[in-house]
């Protein structure tokens, strides 16, 4: 089988799991529905509006974020992963996750309540930090700015702990109380952002083999790095803002799909973001249907969708690094 139609195949059946996983997010909840409730509300035939309020601005949005955001997070790994040249290169690396804590912190304590708003402006200002010094070694520079960015918002937490609950949500990774507005928010870079990343795949393909080889077919090293560095800065930013720091999810799927389909980024990107959609949103299920007994306190149904992640990214990661000191 060619790797092409292998990546095409790829792509429909995680594209049948991620309808599976819709379904499922609309039938599971706290709340009883039917799933003839249910098909009456996506139909528009429901006069119910409780069920349609569950449906449309709790349900739907929080599968659908999940989807985008993991997609997101997953391209943005392989991008860091090709401009670093390193494959245990993840968004998190380029300190946008620190950056986007730091937004809901310093907007917490202003007194602004936009927590999206801030996440965002809080990563993308952190991407353009590392735009500025990391042009050398990104990798390294992100991961000394996210230190500095998570020292910062410590400091502030120290000074006031009001804003903690609402920055740990960023900091783990977590789906909850997300709406049609977030769903909103996304889409447009989700229809814009995976087609800018595979537009830039030959650069990174030609990247890959050196910079020599890449400057002798042609390709501009400079701003090849630059402009794949901003897409993928952009997609992490954007993917945090809507589900926080989730982690692994921009490790994983890359590894995977690279075991599946090589290294031709034309086939990759693809491949990574439907791994990365169908891994988050699955993620999530299982993270919203778990329960916690802990002695001495009550039950807590449901946890953060970046526990799940860690527990499952968790053995990659050790295979990687057994992998590279090899």
């Amino acid at each position: 089988m060619s790797r092409l139609l292998r990546a095409v195949l790829l792509v429909l059946s995680a594209a049948s799991v991620a309808v599976g996983l819709v379904a499922a997010h609309l039938l599971v909840g706290r709340s009883e529905l039917s799933a003839g409730e249910v098909v009456e509300v996506l139909t528009g035939r429901s006069d119910h509006g409780a069920a349609r309020v569950i449906v449309l601005r709790y349900r739907l949005p929080r599968v659908l974020l999940g989807l985008g955001a993991g997609a997101l997070l997953a391209m943005s790994g392989v991008l860091v992963q090709a401009v670093v040249r390193n494959p245990l290169a993840e968004p998190a690396t380029t300190g946008v996750g620190s950056g986007a804590a730091l937004g809901v912190v310093a907007a917490t304590m202003l007194g602004f309540h936009a927590t999206y708003a801030a996440a965002l402006v809080g990563a993308l200002g952190a991407g353009l930090l590392l735009l500025l010094l990391g042009r050398r070694s990104p990798a390294v520079a992100g991961i000394l700015l996210g230190a500095v960015l998570a020292a910062v918002t410590a400091l502030l937490l120290v000074v006031d702990s009001s804003p903690t609950s609402s920055v740990m949500r960023w900091l783990v990774g977590s789906l909850n109380a997300r709406t049609a507005g977030d769903w909103s928010a996304l889409w447009p870079w989700l229809a814009t952002l995976p087609v800018a990343a595979w537009l830039l795949a030959p650069w990174m393909n030609a990247w890959a083999l050196g910079a020599a080889q890449a400057i002798s077919l042609g390709v501009p090293v400079r701003t090849t790095r630059v402009v794949v560095l901003v897409v993928a800065v952009v997609a992490a930013a954007v993917a945090i803002a809507a589900a926080g720091a989730v982690a692994f999810v921009g490790l994983v799927a890359p590894h995977v799909a690279r075991l599946l389909v090589g290294s031709d980024h034309r086939l990759l990107v693809p491949v990574s973001a439907a791994l990365g959609a169908v891994l988050l949103a699955g993620s999530d299920l299982i993270a919203f249907s778990v329960g916690i007994d802990l002695p001495g306190a009550r039950d807590v149904a449901g946890v953060p969708v970046g526990a799940v992640t860690a527990l499952l990214g968790a053995p990659v990661l050790v295979h990687l690094v057994r992998k590279e000191l090899r």
